[in-house]
């Protein structure tokens, strides 16, 4: 492993990332004029430069530190990097339309995402636990402040006044725990906790530490029973910042939560491994149940990431290279999937207002087709019918689940997702088999068509072309174990053909 604390070519991204939000924020400040549809679009590039760089850097099997050891950069931290960079453009480009039409958008909205972001991309390379907890706060402040955004709208000020309240108080928890790791193993980088764990049993004070931890990094990937704010946040945010917190967020904190269940603690698996297991249970079956009471399809779609968050997690639980390449796929499908469903909600209205009731989709397929369409085959993928992309995301965690002994879990997990099914199917059935009430209008230029239909498509194909996915979660999952666990030979030859077979 190289070490160069002086060397910042590590974290380069990082520090192109920080240079973008403080340079924007100055050009916002100082120059005169509507200067935010200019900084949206520098901040795209600025994105899309940033993950140039993360591909571009070598060494991925590699890890290279910075900063004494505090941070690291690796194949793991690149592919999640990559996943975050791609969820945070999506989503600003639908925010760009949105609040453009909305006559809402200002300078501070793509600033407060670069500094997310940056939050975000310093917590999936977090080496120390100092470094995670400002990763955490950094992207947690910057989510409070988006969750308000629209100050003059009620419901968007109590969003981010509850997440603000409950967010401090999983800060504390988390803070807590790291606190009495400290205090029992002596230091808070990852391979003097690493060591510490190979040297013999968990002391009781570092089991209680890790379970505060744990329950930190439950509440920032709103896993049950740290799930409370998700569903109020989701339905009183502005409808982009909510596909915003659907997705990039969710990429980064499960890469957090990986990173620090694998490295530091890998070796008290039999200790943390029953409390994920009880979490991932608990949230696939509260987001396949609680779902289908659900009217509003903002609410709906928390449920939803509630549940989606108890599969992938059903991968970590399985603590094996299998395991984490299952999480992996499933993060890299699910974040095309929840863009794709958020870029047609933002994209839909009525008499010039924001469409959020499920009933208000009824008949969609006679009016709009090519909508319909493609939001049948996200709500298909969402709910696991194969060929989509989104069985496959499912079949990779259940199998890696089924190959760790778990099977309890697997055959609970498939349950929940039969169950989960209905809420999905429910909307194709009001869109092809209801009447129409009134007609949706025709809006153009709120949405890129090119991002539905891409990612309609990619759900569709993903079982033609999968190996670029899983072979880049491959690599990322050894690195992050350490373990050459899977054959790559064949690998996505053998991920089609190998069903039968199973």
């Amino acid at each position: 492993m190289m070490t160069d604390p002086l060397a910042l070519m590590p974290a380069l991204p990082e520090v192109l990332m920080a240079f973008l939000g403080m340079g924007l924020l100055m050009v916002g400040v100082f120059r005169k004029g509507d200067t935010a549809p200019y900084v949206c679009r520098a901040v795209l590039v600025g994105l899309a430069l940033v993950a140039a760089l993360v591909v571009s850097q070598p060494g991925w099997r590699e890890p290279m530190l910075a900063f004494g050891g505090l941070f690291i950069n690796d194949g793991f931290a690149r592919f999640a990097k990559l996943l975050t960079l791609a969820g945070a453009a999506a989503t600003l480009l639908l925010a760009l339309g949105w609040l453009q039409r909305e006559k809402d958008l200002r300078f501070e909205f793509p600033i407060l995402v670069v500094f997310a972001t940056l939050g975000m991309m310093i917590m999936i390379s977090a080496h120390d636990l100092m470094t995670l907890y400002l990763g955490v706060e950094l992207q947690s402040l910057a989510l409070y402040v988006i969750a308000a955004y629209q100050r003059d709208n009620t419901r968007s000020t109590e969003a981010g006044v509850k997440y603000f309240v409950l967010g401090a108080l999983a800060s504390g928890l988390l803070l807590y725990g790291m606190t009495l790791v400290y205090g029992f193993a002596g230091t808070t980088n990852f391979d003097g906790l690493a060591e510490v764990a190979k040297a013999g049993p968990a002391s009781m004070g570092v089991v209680i530490g890790l379970v505060f931890i744990i329950a930190g990094l439950a509440f920032k990937v709103s896993a049950v029973p740290f799930h409370m704010w998700t569903p109020d946040v989701y339905e009183g945010a502005p409808t982009p910042v909510t596909a915003f917190f659907a997705v990039a967020p969710k990429v980064a904190a499960l890469a957090l939560f990986a990173r620090v269940l694998m490295d530091p603690f890998g070796a008290y698996v039999a200790d943390w491994q029953r409390i994920l297991v009880l979490i991932a249970l608990l949230s696939m079956g509260l987001g396949s149940f609680a779902a289908i009471a659900q009217t509003n399809i903002k609410r709906m779609m928390a449920y939803s990431s509630i549940g989606h968050v108890g599969f992938a997690l059903v991968g970590l639980a399985a603590g094996t290279t299998e395991g984490i390449r299952g999480l992996l796929i499933y993060l890299g499908i699910y974040v095309v999937m929840n863009v794709g469903t958020f870029a047609l909600i933002v994209s839909m209205r009525r008499q010039g207002q924001m469409v959020e009731s499920i009933n208000d989709l009824k008949g969609l397929a006679r009016t709009q087709p090519l909508n319909a369409l493609a939001m049948s085959l996200f709500m298909f993928s969402m709910a696991g019918i194969p060929p989509l992309a989104g069985f496959f995301g499912k079949f990779y965690v259940f199998m890696a689940a089924i190959n760790s002994g778990l099977y309890t879990l697997a055959i609970l997990g498939v349950l929940a997702s039969v169950v989960g099914a209905f809420y999905y199917l429910r909307i194709v059935k009001l869109m092809y088999f209801d009447e129409v009430v009134e007609p949706l209008d025709v809006i153009t230029g709120v949405v890129p068509r090119s991002m539905i239909l891409g990612g309609a498509t990619a759900m569709l194909l993903f079982f033609l072309v999968p190996n670029i996915l899983l072979a880049g979660a491959q690599r990322a999952a050894e690195v992050l174990t350490g373990v050459e666990a899977i054959d790559m030979r064949g690998l996505a030859a053998g991920s089609v053909s190998g069903l039968g077979g199973r």
